[in-house]
């Protein structure tokens, strides 16, 4: 689990800041951690700090495209 903040849902991509100040964009999120934040309309959500787990799924047909997908969310 990382620490990160969320930043931003635009166009289907779920941007954090991780404490290293590097920006990670995610176009998956599993259902579940999206049941409990609404983060494509719940703007209270911007600038909060999360705990979340994410994966890495590389495509079948193209080993050097990854998707990158939050598991698990805890807002702290």
């Amino acid at each position: 689990m990382k620490k990160a903040v969320f930043k931003s849902y635009k166009s289907g991509y779920y941007t954090f800041e991780f404490s290293n100040g590097e920006d990670m964009v995610f176009e998956e999120v599993h259902p579940k951690a999206l049941s409990q934040y609404n983060l494509k309309s719940d703007s209270s959500l911007v600038g909060r700090e999360f705990q979340l787990t994410f994966s890495e799924v590389f495509e079948d047909t193209d080993e050097d495209l990854v998707i990158y997908r939050i598991e698990s969310l805890k807002l702290l």
